[in-house]
């Protein structure tokens, strides 16, 4: 049984201090604009460092001797963290649009072809014994996701939430590609919509592979607590973040 006291009571000693002072808020959001960024590219393969991921996002400048592709990948993740920003301003529904129009975001310049449109051949994920569904369970799959998230999103604690959708999305694995990076935008979605601020999984070799291997163990064993456990942690590092920085 995961425990959510620690962030729960970080979020209200959080809502407390609201509104928050607005320079200190840019701040905070420009530097986990990057962080969110770099970590979720560099578990992908994404070889910026988390330096010249802000000099791509913040100066438009490239790096001299890094594909294309991986440019792209910064420039595409900010604009998908956009989107996620206008979609709980504007306080929208999680739908299939939502899904494909991240995913269009995260993969557009690199692969048209498939950006935002559900796979249409069956995949095996590298490193994991999981086989996902077949390509012609998927829309069928995100339908009973959507479904699953409507029935549980008023009961269940927004981090458990946000945690157990990332782990049924990538269960499904619905896109060729992309499907980490759009896992923890609608993950991260999830809980901004519920006032928390982004967890941000490390790429540091130990937490990246803990998450792979939690990941790995809800999808064969359906023992999920040690991934949501992991990502409760993530949560908490967010919130102490914004505490620190904007507490008196």
């Amino acid at each position: 049984m995961n425990d959510f006291t620690e962030v729960t009571e970080l979020k209200n000693e959080l809502d407390q201090l609201r509104p928050l002072p607005s320079a200190a808020v840019k701040n905070l959001n420009e530097v986990l604009r990057v962080e969110w960024t770099y970590n979720s590219n560099a578990i992908e393969g994404n070889t910026l460092s988390l330096i010249e991921t802000k000099v791509v996002l913040e100066d438009g400048l490239t790096i001299g001797g890094k594909r294309l592709k991986e440019h792209f990948e910064v420039i595409n993740h900010s604009e998908a963290i956009d989107y996620i920003e206008e979609h709980v301003l504007k306080d929208k529904k999680l739908d299939e649009r939502t899904l494909k129009n991240l995913h269009y975001l995260v993969l557009k310049n690199i692969d048209n072809e498939n950006a935002g449109n559900y796979r249409n051949i069956n995949v095996r994920i590298s490193g994991s014994v999981h086989e996902p569904p077949n390509f012609l369970q998927v829309p069928q799959e995100m339908s009973n996701l959507l479904s699953w998230y409507e029935d549980n999103k008023g009961d269940l604690h927004p981090v458990e939430l946000a945690a157990l959708f990332h782990f049924k999305f990538v269960y499904i694995h619905p896109f060729s590609d992309g499907n980490g990076r759009t896992a923890r935008l609608l993950m991260n979605l999830i809980l901004m919509e519920n006032g928390y601020p982004p967890a941000i999984v490390k790429a540091e070799h130990e937490q990246r592979l803990k998450y792979y291997e939690t990941l790995e163990l809800a999808s064969v064993k359906q023992i999920y607590s040690p991934f949501i456990e992991l990502i409760t942690g993530c949560v908490r590092d967010s919130l102490n973040i914004y505490l620190k920085a904007v507490k008196p």
